[in-house]
């Protein structure tokens, strides 16, 4: 499924090609979508919504933050044994502006390469550019780069190019970071997000997910509990809406902009917990049936309790209208949540994180389609990947294990702005426990963000015409029955599965 009818160097030139032609704009989005989809080669819908835009998510914490978060001397010692072969040698790493990615630009120099005298070059550039990058790269084996930022998607198309990380520690024993703690890394993240079938592409490095978060003090005022049911979480809203919509807060929001992937990955979710997946193990279409249209009823319901603007909001509304404090609670990307203590926020130290509520019903991955993972927590993730035809594969190897080490997990973690940590020790570090508190960067939201990632993570279909289906089709039709232009919600999803079934017709076995 994943070989498409082009011969592998001929998708990689493609894949190029077309990542150039949209970055310097003479196609567009919908064509480069297109273009990738002929090579067989999709993007997760998190990083396509992300072509052409800006994370939404905060960047790093003040710079002040980095004198409460040193090196361990441990770590500082294994750069100068280790570096001292390397010295004079340069690494370089492509990557969007992910947290972990600008932690690591900002640390590199003052540290890693003081200790090391390895140089680091860490290109950040646009999502697009990464891929084209990354395509050109591997196709003519020029080893540019070290080190690739690769989409969970994307493994498919570089799995034969980059070098099994496990394997390659074990191999180089004289280089391995001691306590690196392979069993340290989530293995829902290692399974789903850093492998391709049985093959270990790279290192979980980066994790959006849904979580739940809350006005405590609404809730108090209320005397409300904490939802752990769907039905629950339905009734709070309701709740909350009709006692606080005069005071300008409404029950809840959403990111539900028609057209935009935003508004399918708020869809999903709810799909997820009632029951139902985007495709059955079949492979066709299974969003219209009695689960999924119960899902689907849900997200209306909901809508009818969110700021009649959330129709026209992706993430970015969905998180201005929490801090600005016109909405009681959401579930939605956790990285939001550091935002909330932000000093401009409406809402300091009021909003609290919680677990997802637990699911309807749940159909399991064996009855879906095209390794979807059905669950509340929908995720997008990423992972850092060595280079088979690095130039300095070890100095490469030293900086990778470096910025994927306990230590410097818990730090990005700290100095991220809060984005979700990829190792369980990063949740139980002492300085981002000390970091869980209100302020800017909290960390607060930890411990629901950790048992999301082990328990509730959804994941959505794996197959190169998803990211068709979920930016120009679930949101199209979406969006046109969120405006009252289809008759009914059967209506809507009756077109929703003709469209997804012709367009995931290629790739059905």
């Amino acid at each position: 499924m994943d070989d498409g009818s082009m011969k592998n160097g001929d998708r990689k030139g493609h894949v190029a090609d077309s990542a150039r032609a949209f970055a310097e704009r003479r196609i567009g989005r919908r064509q480069l979508l297109h273009r990738l989809g002929l090579a067989g080669i999709g993007l997760s819908s998190f990083a396509t919504a992300m072509l052409g835009e800006h994370r939404p998510f905060p960047r790093l914490s003040p710079a002040s933050a980095l004198a409460n978060t040193p090196a361990s001397a441990d770590m500082t010692k294994w750069l100068q044994d280790v570096g001292a072969r390397h010295k004079g040698t340069k690494v370089r790493f492509v990557s969007e502006p992910t947290p972990p990615t600008m932690v690591a630009k900002e640390l590199a120099k003052e540290e890693f390469t003081a200790h090391t005298g390895i140089d680091v070059e860490i290109d950040v550039v646009p999502l697009e550019e990464v891929l084209q990058k990354a395509a050109v790269d591997v196709k003519t084996q020029a080893g540019a780069y070290d080190l690739y930022y690769l989409d969970q998607s994307w493994t498919p198309l570089f799995v034969g190019d980059t070098i099994d990380p496990r394997d390659y520690y074990d191999r180089k024993r004289d280089l391995a970071l001691p306590g690196f703690d392979w069993d340290d890394f989530s293995k829902p993240l290692l399974r789903g997000i850093a492998s391709y079938h049985d093959k270990l592409v790279g290192i979980p490095f980066d994790i959006p997910i849904f979580i739940l978060m809350y006005r405590k003090d609404l809730f108090d005022k209320h005397r409300l509990r904490v939802p752990t049911t769907m039905a629950e979480y339905m009734t709070v809203v309701k709740v909350l809406d009709e006692a606080e919509r005069g005071n300008g807060i409404h029950g809840t929001t959403g990111q539900l902009k028609a057209g935009h992937y935003s508004l399918n990955c708020d869809w999903t979710a709810w799909l997820w917990a009632h029951g139902g997946s985007v495709f059955g193990k079949d492979g066709f279409f299974s969003g219209g049936d009695e689960n999924g249209m119960r899902g689907l009823a849900y997200m209306l319901e909901l809508a009818k309790h969110m700021p009649p603007a959330a129709t026209t909001w992706t993430w970015d509304g969905e998180a201005q209208s929490i801090r600005q404090g016109n909405a009681a609670m959401v579930i939605s990307w956790g990285e939001f949540f550091p935002g909330f203590d932000a000093t401009d926020s409406k809402v300091v130290g009021l909003m609290e994180a919680a677990r997802p509520p637990s699911e309807e019903r749940l159909r399991s991955p064996d009855e879906a389609g095209f390794l979807e993972v059905p669950h509340i927590g929908h995720q997008g993730g990423s992972s850092i990947c060595l280079s088979k035809y690095s130039k300095n594969p070890d100095a490469a190897w030293i900086f990778m294990q470096w910025i994927c080490s306990k230590d410097v997990a818990a730090r990005s973690a700290v100095l991220g702005s809060g984005g979700a940590a990829v190792r369980n020790s990063t949740y139980r570090d002492p300085r981002v426990l000390a970091a869980a508190k209100v302020g800017p960067g909290t960390t607060r939201h930890f411990p629901a963000t950790e048992w999301t990632i082990n328990n509730a993570m959804g994941s959505e279909p794996k197959l190169p015409a998803w990211i068709e289906i979920s930016n120009d089709v679930i949101p199209v039709e979406l969006g046109k029955l969120l405006s009252g232009e289809y008759a009914s919600a059967s209506q809507c999803m009756a077109t929703v599965k003709q469209r997804v079934d012709k367009a995931a017709a290629p790739f059905r076995r």
